[in-house]
């Protein structure tokens, strides 16, 4: 049994050029002993937490505490005790997502700290084997109209830690001032020391590389009263915390976090381990609050035709439409997406046409939304129409009573407190109606796929639209497809449009093979994964290609890491039933060797990889070994059948 254990020694510790006196400290352990937690308090009332991987020191002594509009609870805080260490044992399922089932296993103390004032502040951590994760409690009754103004959260590597972070953009800027959307491409393998200054900051998760272990950080259990936070460099390995720009508000909405009675945070979510640790981990959904939805008999996780990835704007209309609810029929596909301006250019009535038609071919549609107020100046429509409650059911009530199965809702305004409960009131609203969500120009969903798992999916990503607009897109798109399973798909589903089989349009030329493209079938994790094929594309690519997407589960149970490093190459095992499905992508300029162990997974194998033309793909059966060596060309990739 993992215990609480407290020191009165004193000892001073150097960091940098600062010097911690500490007057006291607490440690918790996670249940295999594999993570520890150290808490210490300075003499000056500030409180620390370093995080020990067995003897690795993960993380140095970072700050704790909040600064609200009524009180200070980051300085001369005095520790008041500790409750004692209880175990977290959570059984919980995922509709969709790396594991269907899923336990959680932690420590949980709660440590008890008041300010000169007299005012509490809990810091509760659970400590499990692959995650440290804590969140800040201020017990009892606050006063109204009270916000946190500041969290005083910290991160501190030490130095010559590697880190792949994205840039968070900068708000109210880029296509019709629609920014934010997590959309940027990641550095890549920077030593935090040398870590540009960004007054913008990063978004989660953020990964790094420390020795043999891996750290990622995230959010989880995000509430409407708390806003989206950052990551911001403050120098020689530093990380602090940092809120949204103030233009990331929504309908003349609040910013800051809102203190409530018995008010928590978020958690923050630092996953810690090997490479594989941190692959299989879902430390990121663990953390996030339980379903909250009674009826889930509607959510029906699944692959989706889409026209407007190819043939955009123009061809939002009934035939071309029609075409794509065919399509998705004869790929055994689940549903399809009509993207925007349906409204005008198709019309509310052959909407109505078009659902009966697709429902005939058991095939559901989704329908575009514009989410935007005044955030932006977005034109596409239907826009305005879910802005408040009333609208909200108003529209969501008439496309459920046409058979329409969900939406996709774009253009959102960022991370401030009233945008996160902007984005909540439309989950509980869509769920009301049976809906299915699909966020783009969106946040990270911070582990709401759990909590709400009616969102299917959200973008957050620079995602494949962008390979469609210009060739220097396209030049990168191999290198972001090998960073996102690490980083930006590592918890919470993504909606990348990946899985362009034939050729780009125009004159674009792709820089990824028919085998990568594949891959991404397998690698990323969407509840509804819309694919970037065409029905023309489509009828290039050979049978048996088709017949493997055709058959694709829709659903994993559990994931296994196989070999991979950030922005290089990956190669994961989902299982379904009693197949394993095995993908691996080639990013790096040179080809790679992967040698890997498939009689663990399974006798027989089935092998789809990269032919010897465009668009042609070699099919090899066949028995498992445990060392089965496969060579993957550069921007080349292969999916894999074990049973």
């Amino acid at each position: 049994m993992v215990q609480l254990k407290r020191s009165i020694v004193c000892f001073a510790m150097m960091v940098g050029a600062a010097m911690y006196t500490c007057l006291q400290a607490q440690v918790i352990t996670s249940p295999g002993k594999t993570l520890t937690v150290k808490l210490s308090s300075a003499a000056d009332g500030t409180v620390t937490y370093t995080v020990l991987a067995k003897k690795d020191t993960i993380l140095l002594p970072s700050a704790l505490g909040l600064v609200t509009s009524g009180t200070d609870l980051y300085k001369e805080l005095v520790f008041t005790g500790a409750s004692k260490t209880k175990p977290v044992n959570e059984n919980y399922r995922l509709l969709y997502g790396k594991k269907q089932q899923v336990h959680y296993n932690a420590n949980q103390c709660v440590f008890h700290y008041r300010n000169k004032q007299g005012k509490p502040i809990d810091i509760v951590f659970n400590v499990s084997d692959d995650a440290v994760a804590f969140q800040y409690l201020l017990p009892g009754e606050n006063a109204a109209n009270t916000v946190v103004t500041e969290e005083k959260t910290d991160f501190r590597f030490k130095q010559g830690v590697r880190s792949w972070l994205q840039p968070m953009q900068v708000a109210k800027t880029g296509w019709e001032r629609s920014n934010p959307a997590y959309e940027e491409y990641y550095e890549q393998e920077v030593p935090v020391e040398k870590v540009a200054d960004n007054t913008v900051g990063w978004v989660y998760p953020a990964l790094f590389k420390n020795g043999n272990n891996w750290v990622a950080i995230t959010e989880a259990g995000m509430k409407g009263n708390y806003c989206g936070t950052k990551l911001l460099t403050a120098g020689n390995g530093k990380f602090t915390t940092g809120f949204p720009d103030k233009r990331e508000v929504v309908l003349g909405g609040g910013l800051l976090p809102v203190i409530d009675n018995n008010f928590t945070t978020p958690w923050k979510v630092i996953a810690v381990g090997s490479l594989k640790n941190i692959m299989e981990s879902t430390a990121g959904t663990d953390l996030a609050a339980a379903q909250s939805l009674n009826d889930v008999s509607y959510i029906k996780p699944g692959k989706a035709s889409w026209s407007w990835i190819n043939s955009k704007d123009d061809y939002i209309i009934f035939k071309e439409q029609k075409k794509y609810i065919d399509f998705a029929a004869g790929m055994n596909w689940q549903y399809c997406l009509i993207d925007a301006d349906w409204d005008r250019k198709i019309g509310y009535d052959s909407i109505q046409i078009l659902a009966d038609y697709a429902k005939s071919k058991n095939v559901g549609l989704l329908l575009w939304y514009n989410s935007a107020g005044d955030w932006n100046t977005v034109k596409y429509t239907p826009r305005n129409l879910l802005l408040t409650h009333e609208s909200r059911m108003k529209e969501f009530h008439r496309i459920q009573a046409m058979g329409i199965k969900g939406v996709k809702i774009d253009f959102f305004g960022g991370d401030g407190q009233s945008v996160m409960q902007y984005y909540i009131d439309i989950l509980n609203d869509a769920a009301a109606c049976q809906l299915m969500v699909n966020f783009h120009g969106a946040t990270l969903p911070r582990g709401w796929a759990r909590t709400y798992p009616n969102l299917m999916t959200t973008e957050a990503v620079r995602g494949f639209e962008n390979v469609t607009f210009n060739q220097h897109e396209a030049d990168k798109q191999a290198v972001m497809c090998a960073t996102v399973p690490f980083a930006r798909n590592l918890f919470d589903p993504m909606d990348y449009t990946p899985m362009n089989l034939y050729k780009l349009s125009g004159n674009l030329v792709r820089r990824t093979s028919g085998g990568f493209e594949l891959a991404l079938s397998v690698l990323f994790l969407s509840g509804i994964q819309h694919f970037a094929e065409s029905p023309e594309g489509m009828q290039h690519i050979p049978e048996n290609v088709r017949s493997f997407l055709r058959n694709l589960p829709v659903s994993w149970e559990q994931v296994k890491f196989m070999e991979g490093y950030p922005g290089q190459y990956v190669a994961l095992a989902r299982k379904a039933g009693n197949k394993w499905y095995v993908a691996g992508i080639n990013a790096a300029a040179t080809p790679r060797k992967l040698t890997l162990n498939t009689a663990a997974l399974g006798s027989k194998f089935s092998l789809l990889k990269d032919g010897d033309k465009p668009a042609s793909f070699d099919e090899t059966k066949g028995s498992t070994s445990a060392a089965q060596v496969l060579e993957i060309a550069p921007g080349s990739g292969f999916v894999m059948v074990i049973e």
